[in-house]
Formats: structure tokens, sequence, C-alpha cells
């Protein structure tokens, strides 16, 4: 992406634009690995559910992964057919179960109780699964931790083999990392899979090795072909991965433009028309996002800012060449994923037009304005 172009008076701010470029360059990787070891490829769309990418990503999946009614309807408007569509949830509304049924091709239940609460239901119209905990944690932080302690998702493993339900299902679903950039993880959990479920996993149809891997930054994708060649090999089963961030992280940039400057207690603070709320992870989870314009050996410094009343709207502390003035813009780097989706209007505060930017043209997607933000509070 060209930073001066994305600094453009092109764009309105703030802006989110996508960069068409990265998200083709990302598939093209998917496309790559799924020729060397035929798997099947995904696209989560809860990372990014905007039609624009869903569309770009179709010609290269066999399908999208969802979590909700909502998300399966709108991915059978976009595939229109062609791909399958899987759920997994924790939560099945019972009025909602025929329609699910109906819209997606795969549902892997997430507990024994709403397998037999539903399965029954479901089975004639999807293939059924199960949801499985591996009771294995390779991350520290628990709020993003499938395997913590008294976890919310899936079938403890242990439970599943003493159980009769492993002989009434056709596939597997396995999610228990985030953001990996090696396949160390995944090695560990389908050997204990192996291990504990041995020849049941030929009784299978697929298994469902979930996202949470980066793998336009993992280098050797030699260890992931061997495994799945294996899989396919020993059970005969069909394996599906399904990447969301992997596909739009690196694809996406905040633009802002700063407001006011002023000195707080010996600190500049710069405040920006953006705030966390258009990329609510930086609050949630204390994170600091990149900053094109950050230079660690900058002389100057600055607080960035949001422009809510809330005191913990802060970007982080950031180092530049030159003090930022009001006017000046600057970029947020690799917030592609959980952005949008999770965006808000606390304060009144529009949320971000969208673009969708290639080498040969910007287009502008999307514009929010008054009557968006009238409608969803207007009462009647």
């Amino acid at each position: 992406m060209d930073f001066l172009v994305l600094k453009d008076s092109v764009y309105s701010s703030p802006a989110f634009v996508l960069d068409e470029a990265e998200i083709n360059r990302q598939l093209e990787i998917l496309v790559e690995l799924r020729s060397q070891c035929n798997c099947k490829v995904l696209y989560s769309i809860k990372s990014l559910p905007f039609s624009s990418v869903m569309a770009l990503a179709k010609p290269y999946v066999d399908g999208f992964s969802v979590s909700s009614l909502f998300e399966a309807r709108l991915a059978n408007e976009i595939l229109a057919g062609q791909g399958s569509v899987h759920l997994t949830t924790p939560g099945i509304r019972p009025d909602e179960l025929d329609e699910l049924s109906s819209l997606c091709s795969h549902i892997s239940f997430n507990s024994l109780a709403q397998f037999h609460r539903h399965a029954e239901a479901a089975q004639a119209q999807a293939s059924i699964g199960l949801r499985v905990n591996p009771k294995l944690s390779f991350l520290s932080d628990d709020r993003f931790n499938p395997c913590r302690p008294h976890s919310k998702l899936g079938v403890d493993i242990e439970e599943l083999i003493k159980s009769v339900y492993l002989e009434q299902i056709e596939g597997l679903h396995v999610h228990n990392i985030f953001s990996a950039t090696d396949f160390t993880p995944l090695i560990k959990t389908v050997d204990k899979l192996r291990h504990l479920l041995g020849v049941g996993l030929a009784e299978l149809e697929w298994l469902n090795i979930g996202g949470g891997y980066l793998f336009g930054q993992i280098e050797d994708h030699r260890p992931f072909v061997d495994m799945v060649k294996r899989l396919k090999h020993d059970y005969g089963l069909e394996v599906y991965i399904e990447p969301g961030k992997s596909v739009v992280g690196q694809a996406g940039y905040l633009v802002a433009t700063v407001l006011d400057s002023f000195v707080s207690d010996g600190e500049t603070v710069v405040i920006l028309d953006t705030s966390v709320n258009h990329n609510p992870e930086v609050f949630e989870y204390q994170r600091q996002p990149e900053l094109h314009e950050h230079d660690p050996d900058g002389r100057y410094t600055a607080i960035l800012a949001g422009c809510t009343c809330l005191a913990g709207d802060v970007f982080g502390k950031y180092h530049f060449t030159e003090p930022l003035q009001a006017g000046d813009k600057v970029v947020f780097k690799h917030v592609g994923a959980y952005t949008l989706i999770k965006a808000n209007r606390f304060n009144g505060y529009n949320l971000p037009d969208i673009y969708l930017s290639s080498p040969l043209r910007v287009k502008k997607m999307k514009h929010y304005d008054y009557q968006d933000y009238r409608q969803q509070w207007l009462a009647g």
C-alpha cells in the first residue's frame, strides 16, 4: 500500500481502507496451500463480513464459516449456491434451527447437550459434527484461549471419547489458537486427536481444524501440508481450514486526521477524528496498533487519543520526526480484522467511510450518515 496515496485528499476522514491486492495475495497463498495437500479453505467471515471482501474471496475458497443466523444468511447470499457454509456457535436458538439447517452444509454442535437437543432435527439437511475442546492451551491470555478453565467452547475430549456420540456424527471441529505464526500448536493438537480417537477418526467424513493461523506470515508450510496428507491417507478425512484474520488482517488501514494538539502533564496529546470505538480491540485488550508515521528514533513524542469523551480512548504513545499539526493525517496499519465488525458510534461519532483500493483505482464502497445513526436509536 502506498502510504502517500493513503494521505491523499481522495479519502475522507476517518476512512477504513482495504487493500484489494493484499487480500488477493493472501488468498493466493491459501490456494497454493490447497493445491499442495487438497485441503478445503473456508473464509471465516466473523473477522470482516464486508460483502466486497466476501466477493473477492469467493473465487478462491470452498465456502465460508459462520457463527450465527445473520452470518449464514449473508454467506448464502454471496455464495449463491457455489460453496459450503460451516456453522459452529455456543448459542443456537430453537426458533432459528430450521433456517440454519437449510442454510448451512455443516453444523458442528458446541456441546453434547446442544447436540442432543438439536441434532436429529438438523441432520436431515446438514452434515452434523461436534466442536471438540482438545484441552491443549497455547495462549497465555485467557481472553483468547478456547481451552481456558471452564471453557464454553467445545466438548471436552475426554468426555467425548467416553460417550457414544462419536458414532453419531460425521465430523469434528477444533480451534484452540489465535494469530499463530507457526504450526506447532496444530501439530500437537492433531497428534492428541490421533492418540485419543485413533481409528475412530476413520469413521468420520471430515475434520475442521479451524482458524487462528496467519498462513501468510508462516514461511514453511511443509509441516501443515504433511499433516493434512497423513490425515487424508490414514483416515480418509476431508480436512477444512477456516482462516479469517489471515485473509484480511494485513489488508486494512485506518486513516485519521489530527483535530487538536496540546500538552497535558508534560506530554503532548493529539486528538484524532477517529476513536478506539472504530478499533475496539485496542481498548478491549489494551493493544497499541501499528502506526505508519511512528519512528522509534523520532525526537517528538505524542499520545494519540480518540475524539470521544471516554478517558481511556487512547491509541498509545508514538514517536515522530516532526510534531503533528492540526490537519495532518496518520495511518494505522494492519487493522483489517475484528475492527469494523466491532465498531460503534459512541458519542454519536460516525463510522469511517469504507474504501476498496487497488493499484488501478480507489472506490468508496460505503458511507454512513445521520439517518443510519438515527434509525439505530429511533423507537418505533
